[in-house]
C-alpha cells in the first residue's frame, strides 16, 4: 500500500491522504514508529477527524489508519482537520 511505502521509506512522517474514489471519500492516515513513540502521534485520531469533516468515520491503530466518508466537496476540508489533529499532538 502507497501509505505504507511512505511511512516505511520516508521515516519519521506523518501523513495524511485524501482520494475520490467511486464517488466517495477515502482517507489514509499514517505514522512513523518513531513519532508514535516519541511523539505520540496518532493516525486513528487524524483520521477519524477528518472523516467527520467529510461526513463519515473511521480509525485505526496509532501508525495506520483509514477512514471512508460521503462528502467529496470536502475533501480539502477533511484533510485540514487531519493535519490539525497532528500539529495539537505536537503541541
Amino acid at each position: 500500500d502507497f501509505v505504507d511505502l511512505l511511512r516505511d521509506n520516508h521515516s519519521p512522517v506523518a501523513l495524511i491522504l485524501g482520494a475520490e474514489i467511486d464517488g466517495k471519500v477515502a482517507l489514509s492516515a499514517a505514522v512513523s514508529k518513531a513519532l508514535v513513540k516519541q511523539k505520540s502521534l496518532n493516525a486513528g485520531n487524524a483520521v477519524k477527524a477528518a472523516a467527520q469533516v467529510a461526513g463519515g468515520g473511521g480509525g485505526g491503530r496509532p501508525d495506520m489508519a483509514e477512514a471512508g466518508a460521503k462528502l467529496v466537496d470536502k475533501i480539502d476540508d477533511a484533510l485540514a482537520a487531519g493535519v490539525d489533529v497532528y500539529k495539537e499532538q505536537l503541541a
